[in-house]
Parts: structure tokens; C-alpha cells; sequence
């Protein structure tokens, strides 16, 4: 698994992926797949836009592209970050892909770029996700009940998210991040602004 920044040349994935009803279905609380002009918007905004660290998921192998994975809402203030994922190959989910580059995504938060958390919402009926995102660490911290209408019921959509130190409890071996305080929230805020 290799994640690397996304090229304008990935838009054709993001088409593919975001139009087909399985891909949709778990990514959007819309019914139905995404209309080319908002996956276009979309994947300038998330992909290429400066208000996310997004990145492209490849197989390491093959170096074929098979999903993205982003931080959004990035909160230099508080340390603070939302993760989205998508694995867009429908042939490559159940292979771990997906935990796999949370894991990358995470070490990367908490090593480098010194986040105090990570959140994410997910749907409660996509259940690889919830077991992907508690193998990496995540907790459910909260639900909005019935939030969502699928497969002819109503579903709770789940907030989770993982803290510095429970990371590092779980992966002791890494290095500690700077100590806690103004310079933490200002080396965050370099590294979230690029400086």
C-alpha cells in the first residue's frame, strides 16, 4: 500500500467510483450515485483543493490507484482533523486495503503532523468500515439515530474518532510528539499550513 498525492489524471477513477450505486451508497447520504459535474467539484475541491489533505491509495505492487483517504476540517487551534476514506475498486474491498491506509493516515496525524484527533462519521450498516476503523483504534463516541434511509430502513450514522494517546498506546515504538501546549498548536498549524 503506498499513498501519494493526487494527480488531475485521477479524475477518471473518482468518476467511475462516485457513479457507481454500490460506492455511493456507502459514501453519500444522498440515494444514488453522484452526477458527473458534482464528482468534477468534488474531486477539485477534495482531492486537489488546499482545504484537505487528501491522497491517492494504490497497490503497492502493481501501483494501480484503488481509493482516496483525506483529512478535512483541519483545526490547527485545537489539533483536530475529520478522516474520509473510499476504496473506489469494488474488487479490492475485503482485502484490507482500507485498514491499511487509515493506519498510514493516522501515523502520519500523529507523527508528523502532530494532531491531538481524528474523527470520522460513518453509516452504522457499512460494517467493514466500523471493524476497519476499531482495528486502527477508532472508539464510537456517539450516534445520530435513525440519520439515514437505506435498504428500506432507517440507519444511526456513527461518530468515532481516535486520540493521540491512545495511538501511541497502541503503537509505543513511535516517537512522542512535541510537548503538549502553545507549540504544539503552533508546530500543528505549520504543518497544516505547509511552512
Amino acid at each position: 500500500m503506498v499513498l501519494r498525492r493526487h494527480e488531475p489524471e485521477n479524475l477518471d477513477a473518482f468518476r467511475r467510483w462516485y457513479s457507481d450505486a454500490d460506492v455511493a451508497r456507502l459514501a453519500r447520504y444522498q440515494d444514488g450515485p453522484m452526477r458527473i459535474e458534482e464528482i468534477d467539484r468534488f474531486f477539485q475541491a477534495r482531492a486537489l483543493g488546499s482545504e484537505s489533505l487528501a491522497m491517492a491509495i494504490h497497490v503497492r505492487a502493481s501501483g494501480r490507484l484503488i481509493g482516496s483517504c483525506a483529512f478535512s476540517q483541519m483545526d490547527a487551534d485545537n489539533g483536530s482533523a475529520l478522516f474520509h476514506i473510499t476504496i473506489g475498486e469494488k474488487h479490492e474491498w475485503g482485502r484490507g486495503y482500507g485498514t491499511e491506509a487509515t493506519r498510514l493516515m493516522l501515523e502520519h496525524a500523529f507523527n508528523s503532523l502532530g494532531l491531538h484527533r481524528v474523527a470520522l462519521a460513518v453509516f452504522e450498516f457499512n460494517e467493514r468500515a466500523v471493524r476497519a476503523y476499531k482495528r486502527n483504534g477508532f472508539k464510537v463516541e456517539g450516534r445520530a439515530r435513525e440519520a439515514i434511509w437505506r435498504d428500506g430502513r432507517w440507519w444511526d450514522e456513527l461518530s468515532m474518532s481516535i486520540l493521540n494517546s491512545e495511538w501511541r498506546a497502541k503503537h509505543p515504538a513511535r516517537p512522542a510528539p512535541e510537548a503538549v501546549g502553545a507549540g504544539v498548536r503552533q508546530g500543528v498549524a505549520a504543518r497544516l499550513l505547509g511552512r
